[in-house]
């Protein structure tokens, strides 16, 4: 009989000038590491993680823990995802998790028994928004962290793209299909959309694993509602960019394009009537989602007109 093949999965995690966070989760994502490699037959299992700081004080700060650190220069998150995919040309499996986030038992025991059960291209999980103090009422009412959009799917279900902060993917998969993540998105976010986007137009399919659940740790500074608001906008106008870069061929990107300004201008009329409609009737919640429902607006009409916002871009 032929020797069998060891499948080699890694869990990357990027890290921007956060070396305490980063310390403390390493020695959790190395214990989830090394439980899978002792429950799944034939994997071996390792983490890595990529410090998008020159400095390399997150890689420094991870030293003698486990894991495996490479430091990636260039600024950007695809920069640094795409290092990822590079260190990791002799493994099979890549699984992105984010250095603000804290994995639930079994979480990535979990992410590859749906892989291996279903054969799928990639593997998404649920992230859940915990918070680091108790956010102000406005910021509950706002809805400004919730997932609902993924809250009904179920282990197996397929979804069209996903987000990299809770990902497995099959790299044999992704090295056919030719893919990396788009510089060009390096700042603004959406990267992981269009990513994933890609993968699943090369025929992948992306698969949802409900018991693969990570925690993301909001500190105070993301409560404040100028940084809620921005990201908001941020998010939106990402979304909305990636969407127009997908659509294929001119004409129906000049028909998305007309739609994205039409909805962005509708939504922002709604949200300025619940802002009005808020302040009459002092009711806070109608005041935050009419104000999340503007920065929606804003970030819609600006990419209709083809402006950028830069959330990822570094001050000094």
């Amino acid at each position: 009989m032929g020797e069998v093949r060891t499948e080699r999965l890694v869990v990357a995690v990027l890290t921007y000038r956060r070396p305490e966070r980063i310390a403390a989760l390493v020695p959790l994502l190395v214990d989830q590491a090394g439980d899978l490699t002792r429950r799944a037959e034939g994997v071996e299992a390792s983490v890595l993680v990529i410090d998008n700081d020159p400095a390399g004080a997150g890689a420094a700060a991870v030293a003698g823990l486990g894991a495996a650190a490479v430091v990636e220069p260039e600024p950007g998150i695809s920069a640094a995802r795409n290092r990822a995919l590079r260190a990791a040309d002799d493994h099979d499996l890549l699984v992105f998790v984010d250095d603000d986030e804290l994995p639930h038992a079994d979480w990535l025991y979990a992410l590859h028994a749906t892989y291996r059960a279903t054969g799928a291209a990639a593997v998404a999980g649920p992230v859940v928004s915990r918070y680091a103090a108790e956010p102000e009422p406005w910021v509950v009412a706002g809805g400004f962290y919730d997932r609902a959009h993924r809250g009904g799917l179920r282990t197996g279900d397929q979804v069209r793209s996903a987000a990299t902060n809770n990902l497995l993917l099959d790299l044999r998969v992704v090295r056919r299909a030719g893919l990396a993540f788009d510089p060009a998105l390096g700042l603004s976010g959406g990267e992981d959309t269009l990513f994933t986007s890609a993968l699943t137009a090369a025929g992948g399919h992306i698969v949802w694993c409900a018991e693969a659940v990570v925690s993301d740790v909001v500190p105070v500074d993301r409560l404040t509602r100028p940084y809620l608001l921005a990201r908001t906008a941020g998010l939106a106008n990402a979304s909305a960019r990636v969407a127009l870069m997908l659509a294929p061929g001119r004409g129906r990107r000049a028909v998305l394009r007309a739609r994205t300004l039409a909805a962005g201008l509708a939504r922002g009329i709604l949200g300025a009537l619940q802002v009005a409609r808020g302040a009459a009737r002092r009711d806070i919640a109608q005041d935050a989602r009419g104000r999340r429902s503007l920065a929606r607006s804003r970030g819609e009409l600006l990419a209709a007109f083809g402006r950028v916002l830069l959330p990822y871009a570094r001050q000094g």
